[in-house]
């Protein structure tokens, strides 16, 4: 999708469009093309050095965030600019840079892209709309509420991803009802950069949310020597999971209230074309059990040791090769498929590598991190949360806490913070990444709607982090310590 500024005419010259890519361009070559940077030293003394190809990977990073939040390109093209960047300037191998744009991550988003199709080609979307909309009534506020609530309940049991891409076709069926056409509006807008929002914030609450929990909580036991099990994670994640919810439906309530306070007629209209579908269909009963019987795999490998050796890709795949087996789905479908927002999340997992394999993400954790090593405690958490925020919009989550933790779990002890604090308020930022559409797939999906730029996704993501970083500053200080959760230690 293009933003207003490169839709105007062909014969005017684009100076906003020109100008940001330019930008970009300069961003790179000064980065790339600067003397070396002095090394980062974290507290035991270990030396961290930039390398050429660790201050270009920095490079393409900066030029891509550019293109990508003022779409100077369409942003596919912009991520496949990250690997030929990272070829021709010799930042890494074309076979390493071009290969994570078939990472099992993003053929992960490919299977959920067509478990959505298959959701919306079979109908199942519809009905699930209807019966929704028959519930929670006419109100568009109770609308997006009686969504959010569905959308977070489902990411208690499985991935955020899959989640996105299953609710992404309800969305549609809901937002074509609310009579505006394909007309960008601020309902459109809530109720699909809600969904990607929603599923972040979802996310955090058990381990079934997401891949990033499990991967950390082993890392924090190989660190900490101390184990975290999926109950506690629920525990402590649960209050300040919903209490995001709630404030992100305040949040859209105000900054982007729907035009329609409500819609007259709705919950009858939605009753008959429910009734029009009549009975469920053969294709819907077998498209449902395909798809619950991948997720409901999935969730199990957290608990079944002989499933957790099997990839959850190579999982949720299986359904995509059933739905052509079945002939739910044609050759033709493939048509269908959004490949700029595959391209896109390709191009994530590119840079994502890049950043982690060169150093550079390590380079900047360190010298992040030792800014508030003599800092207040509270400060100091605060610093670990922001920083895994910022960079995971940008890499793997799971990336931007390993890369944090060492070092945040080193300077701990001297300023009298226990692990865990660390531990849970990175993996509450790691999980909702609302600035950059590249943080998360969800973000991906919602942006498939066209009802926003990434540039409103960045304004409004900006406002929605900071509500973020106050929930979490409020975790820190009061939720979790009256909760029972170690804050401080004795130096």
């Amino acid at each position: 999708m293009a933003t207003d500024a490169i839709a105007a005419p062909a014969s005017a010259f684009n100076w906003k469009r020109n100008g940001f890519l330019l930008l970009g361009i300069l961003l790179f070559a000064v980065v790339y093309w600067a003397p070396p940077w002095a090394d980062a030293i974290d507290p035991t003394g270990k030396h961290f050095a930039l390398s050429r190809e660790a201050k270009g990977a920095l490079a393409v990073f900066l030029l891509a965030g550019t293109w990508w939040v003022f779409e100077v390109v369409p942003i596919g093209i912009t991520s496949i600019a990250i690997g030929v960047l990272q070829a021709l300037f010799l930042i890494r191998t074309p076979e390493k840079a071009f290969k994570d744009f078939m990472d099992p991550s993003v053929l992960f988003i490919f299977a959920s892209v067509m478990i959505g199709l298959v959701f919306t080609k079979t109908g199942l979307t519809k009905r699930l709309a209807y019966k929704m909309l028959m519930v929670v009534g006419e109100n568009t506020g109770m609308i997006l509420l009686g969504t959010f609530i569905v959308t977070v309940a489902l990411t208690h049991i499985m991935a955020h991803t899959a989640v996105a891409a299953t609710i992404y076709p309800l969305l549609l069926s809901i937002y074509a009802l609310y009579g505006e056409g394909d007309k960008k509006t601020k309902f459109g807008k809530a109720l699909f950069i809600g969904m990607a929002y929603i599923c972040g914030a979802g996310s955090i609450i058990t381990l079934l949310g997401s891949a990033r929990a499990a991967v950390a909580l082993g890392f924090f036991k190989d660190i900490a020597h101390r184990e975290i099990t999926f109950f506690q994670l629920t525990y402590y994640m649960a209050p300040v999971g919903w209490l995001m919810v709630f404030l992100l439906w305040g949040f859209f309530m105000i900054f982007l209230k729907p035009e329609k306070k409500t819609i007259p007629g709705l919950r009858d209209r939605a009753r008959q074309l429910n009734a029009d579908l009549g009975s469920i269909t053969s294709k819907e009963i077998l498209a449902a059990i395909i798809v619950f019987s991948a997720i409901l795999v999935m969730s199990l490998r957290s608990f079944v040791p002989a499933l957790k050796a099997v990839d959850k890709t190579a999982i949720i795949l299986i359904s995509t090769l059933l739905f052509f087996i079945t002939n739910i789905l044609k050759i033709e479908d493939l048509e269908e498929i959004p490949w700029n927002i595959i391209l896109l999340f390709g191009g994530a997992m590119s840079i994502g590598f890049c950043l982690w394999e060169t150093g550079a993400a390590n380079w900047l954790a360190v010298n992040w991190l030792l800014l508030f090593q003599k800092a207040n405690w509270f400060i100091f958490v605060m610093s670990i949360a922001f920083f895994v925020m910022v960079m995971t919009n940008f890499i793997m989550n799971v990336a931007a806490i390993a890369i944090s933790l060492p070092v945040a779990l080193v300077i701990a002890p001297y300023l009298g913070v226990a692990g865990e604090v660390i531990l849970f308020a990175s993996l509450m930022t790691a999980g909702m990444p609302f600035v950059l559409l590249v943080g998360a797939a969800p973000n991906a999906i919602a942006y498939d709607s066209k009802q926003f730029t990434p540039g409103e996704f960045f304004m409004y993501g900006s406002i929605a982090s900071v509500i973020l970083m106050v929930v979490v500053a409020l975790a820190i200080a009061a939720i979790w310590p009256m909760m029972g959760m170690p804050v401080t230690v004795p130096r």
